[in-house]
């Protein structure tokens, strides 16, 4: 059975940004097609929760040949979407790392489909923090409902 939301997204304005695309790229390295959050609508004082968002687009690079006919985003993107949004956090507490390296992916579970044109929601809340590596528990949402969930860490590199 899927886990109780993080967050409850309804006391929070999901069409405000506290950080936007030219934000998050100030941060995080990946950029164009690879760039898979577009930006961060809440996040607490201390940085150890928050809500990132992704604009799932109809003509994105996977859409003609995954799943042909029927474009599904694929699983590893949310995964790589939500390390985004927690490298993100994790930089933005860590400012003297160069750079936050992925160094994994734990208790994954994919409940649900992503769809073109759909609004992913990232929501995140810090389980673990060091100088040596931060571990978010991590959900995405779209349409209220829980679409995966799992464990990100990242550290300095």
């Amino acid at each position: 059975m899927p886990a109780e939301l993080f967050l409850d997204l309804n006391d929070h304005d999901l069409n405000k940004l506290v950080v936007d695309i030219e934000g998050i790229e100030a941060v995080n390295p990946q950029r164009g097609e690879m760039r898979q959050l577009d930006g961060i609508i809440w996040m607490n004082e201390g940085m150890s929760e928050a809500i990132g968002v992704k604009h799932v687009g109809d003509d994105e690079f996977w859409c003609p040949l995954h799943i042909p006919g029927r474009p599904l985003f694929p699983g590893v993107l949310m995964i790589e979407g939500a390390a985004q949004f927690a490298g993100y956090l994790t930089k933005r507490r860590m400012p003297h790392a160069e750079f936050i390296g992925f160094v994994g992916a734990d208790n994954i579970r994919f409940r649900g489909q992503v769809l073109p044109g759909s609004t992913l929601y990232f929501i995140g809340k810090e389980v673990k923090f060091s100088r040596r590596r931060c571990i978010c528990d991590v959900q995405g949402v779209v349409d209220g409902k829980l679409v995966f969930e799992g464990q990100i860490t990242g550290m300095p590199i």
